[in-house]
């Protein structure tokens, strides 16, 4: 399953938010990537990091959404979009995954916030899912989800995810040993690949990252650099052998 991890710039407005992906999304398709993973947030970018962003505006992520559906149908891919989006019940972080017929197929909410993040009032979600495409199961967890909640990870390899995938915003950190070593962990502690992307950030630290299920750092991308990693993973290697181990009743 050739994947596609998109290392964006963080966008100046909600606008240049929906050229970036329509360009990364051009350019994974070129190279027959299955699946396309944007940091997270990435429209309208992602509040409190020292960044411009636009307020939120329900009608254009809804139409920014259709875009990005009609573009998956039209390149063959399945997406990962992670966006701020409103409801009733309150402002979320989400992540939707978008099928490559441009169907919604589901969406994870970001369940667990930084404490710095409560002053946006985002509603954490309450569930966590499963997704599955081309015959490959998958989760996802929303940065400090997947930094400091590891749970959320097993969560997922319990229920039979070969990899999951992280957006994330990880910028000029004191103490990038931990982030970088934490993705192996959640690698290794699973048997399962574990794909996190990040910005293109100055004086960056922590980099969009495929750590393979034996805990191997397959590809990493250079800091501040506005790329896009491929790699071709087979889920026959994600063997979940630890995660499969875990008891919960041993507690």
């Amino acid at each position: 399953m050739k994947i596609g991890l998109a290392q964006t710039k963080f966008p100046r407005s909600k606008f240049e938010a929906l050229q970036i992906v329509g360009s990364m999304v051009r350019q994974a398709s070129q190279i027959d990537c299955e699946i396309i993973c944007f940091p997270e947030s990435i429209i309208p970018g992602l509040r409190g990091v020292g960044y411009h962003v636009d307020a939120y505006d329900h009608t254009f992520q809804k139409d920014a959404i259709d875009v990005v559906c009609r573009l998956a149908e039209l390149h063959n891919i399945n997406i990962i979009l992670p966006i701020e989006w409103k409801e009733e019940s309150g402002l979320y972080l989400v992540a939707l995954v978008i099928s490559t017929d441009g169907k919604i197929i589901g969406s994870q909410t970001k369940n667990q916030f930084d404490p710095e993040e409560d002053q946006f009032e985002y509603t954490p979600g309450q569930k966590r899912h499963i997704f599955e495409v081309n015959g490959v199961k998958f989760g996802i967890v929303i940065c400090h989800e997947g930094w400091r909640y590891p749970e959320t990870v097993r969560w997922a390899a319990m229920n039979h995810a070969r990899i999951v995938f992280h957006p994330q915003f990880t910028g000029e950190v004191s103490n990038p040993d931990f982030f970088n070593h934490a993705m192996v962990c959640r690698s290794l502690e699973n048997n399962i690949y574990f794909a996190s992307v990040n910005y293109a950030l100055d004086h960056q630290k922590s980099t969009s990252s495929l750590i393979s299920p034996q805990g191997e750092r397959l590809m990493t991308v250079k800091p501040g650099a506005e790329e896009l990693l491929v790699y071709d993973i087979n889920p026959a290697l994600a063997d979940l052998s630890l995660a499969n181990r875990f008891d919960p009743n041993r507690f």
